[in-house]
């Protein structure tokens, strides 16, 4: 009765509900602490016109004036690296410190550090997209292209370090081409593996960037102001129109190459680890490889993402669309993918002593207590002990801090693989087939032009593309529901 006079109050034209006269109770809706509150994907309600005007104009402006002296050092780094990769190639490998007993040393360090680097582009586009993490757009076009520059790199060294190059080019043997020789590729050998997933992960990565790029090439195409730019970026736009039928078309594209290249996350990084877990030499012969390369691969990754991005932003004035809580996720992955990387370091000791094999244990043993007990623990420090700073909230998202860990992850991970090739193969069954490997400078010199390809590879991408997808950016914005207060016809002006 009581509820029936309450409802006859609120309503004085009507007795109650319809039907028994009882009206529902009202439910409060939780409103969130403000400190729980998520911070949004783009900052201060910017509009869709200037997420498209601060991303087109870095490529449509001239560049600041930092961008030609870094743009000079880089192209001068990649050429110094070609230089020396055609006079080893004219002279022989011995201008570099490989030896016997370590007959691989920096050359395999090198191809597996920037394999590894390829691995957040393919993370961040093709699995968080499927898992429709949408913090991904604003950093995955930059970490796409850079898994491109990052293969470009990898590619040289596993083909310069045969010195004859042109053996591993000639047809059969590395694909299976008929030749006058009758000589085919030994399938069974993960050093042919290498050849095709490798190849395999670069053109379906290539394919993928490519895919997004093109509703963004359509919008500086119809921005262009020169015939040469319109005629350029509109023939890589494939005549995109916007249209309902293109974007149905896109989408389906899109997914279809994210589940491709979700596979190859794992599959690569793993089939460079059978490089040494399928050899018997101990220290590789373990079957822990695939699952902890991938997991270090992912790891470093995301450190050269951070490295490249947290200077873009500021550079480019892009804190409002690559915000602190992007930078803040990224640390959280590299925090477990750390964690994980840490617990294969312990693991590995443990499985060493527990196998019995006292060959394996000493490898280990060599590893932390021998002559490259310097690069060891500098391993150990950069890789596991810096990504537990991140624990602190204010440390990861204090951008600052953050770059100089991802530079230290990087160089952690560099010395991952160099204990890992160096150190298994520097002290052999017999003392007097021990060695020490020792980088001449044509190798120090060749990893570091490496560095100068990779930095020009970038600063031409963000010269002539855009860094950013500007058409997912948009997407996860308020403006672009139009149920938003701030979307429909507000969200545009």
């Amino acid at each position: 009765m009581a509820t029936a006079a309450a409802a006859s109050h609120h309503n004085p034209g009507k007795k109650g509900s319809s039907d028994s006269g009882i009206v529902p109770p009202v439910l409060k809706v939780y409103d969130p602490p403000k400190e729980l509150e998520r911070e949004p994907l783009v900052l201060n309600n910017r509009s869709l016109g200037w997420i498209t005007d601060s991303i087109a104009g870095i490529c449509e402006n001239p560049m600041p004036k930092w961008w030609w002296p870094v743009f000079v050092m880089s192209a001068g780094g990649m050429m110094l690296m070609f230089s020396l990769v055609a006079y080893l190639i004219s002279t022989g490998v011995g201008v570099w410190g490989l030896n016997q007993p370590a007959d691989w040393a920096w050359d395999i360090t090198n191809f597996v550090f920037w394999i590894g680097i390829g691995h957040a582009g393919t993370l961040i586009s093709a699995v968080l997209f499927l898992l429709r993490q949408k913090w991904r757009t604003s950093i995955n076009r930059a970490a796409e292209a850079m898994t491109l520059f990052a293969v470009a790199c990898a590619g040289i060294f596993p083909v310069v370090h045969t010195g004859r190059v042109w053996f591993a080019l000639y047809p059969g043997f590395l694909f299976p081409v008929p030749n006058a020789n009758a000589i085919w590729p030994q399938f069974r050998s993960p050093l042919l593996w290498d050849v095709f997933a490798v190849s395999t992960y670069g053109t379906v990565s290539l394919l993928f960037w490519y895919v997004g790029l093109i509703p963004d090439l359509a919008t500086l195409r119809d921005r262009a102001k020169t015939l040469i730019r319109k005629f350029a970026y509109g023939l890589f736009a494939l005549g995109w129109t916007n249209s309902n039928r293109h974007w149905s078309n896109y989408e389906k594209a899109y997914l279809i190459f994210a589940g491709l290249s979700t596979p190859l996350v794992l599959s690569v990084h793993s089939i460079v680890s059978f490089d040494f877990a399928v050899s018997q030499v101990p220290g590789w012969h373990t079957t822990i490889f695939p699952p902890y390369f991938v997991a270090g691969a992912i790891f470093s990754g995301f450190g050269m993402v951070l490295t490249l991005l947290i200077p873009m932003r500021s550079l480019f004035g892009l804190e409002d669309i690559i915000t602190k809580r992007h930078i803040e996720l990224m640390c959280k992955v590299i925090l477990a993918t750390g964690s994980i990387v840490g617990y294969a370091y312990g693991m590995e000791f443990f499985i060493a002593w527990y196998g019995g094999s006292p060959y394996e244990l000493y490898a280990f043993k060599n590893r932390a207590f021998g002559p490259y007990a310097w690069a060891y623990w500098s391993m150990i420090t950069c890789n596991v002990i810096s990504p537990h700073l991140f624990w602190s909230r204010k440390l990861r998202t204090w951008p600052l801090f953050v770059w100089f860990v991802s530079i230290v992850v990087n160089i952690g991970m560099w010395f991952e693989r160099f204990v890992i090739i160096v150190t298994s193969l520097h002290r052999d069954y017999l003392p007097s087939s021990w060695g020490y490997f020792t980088p001449s400078w044509v190798d120090v010199f060749t990893f570091v032009g490496s560095f100068g390809l990779f930095m020009t590879l970038f600063l031409l991408f963000i010269r002539f593309l855009p860094a950013i997808a500007i058409s997912e950016v948009k997407a996860v914005t308020p403006q672009a529901d139009p149920h938003h207060p701030l979307g429909g016809a507000k969200g545009h002006h």
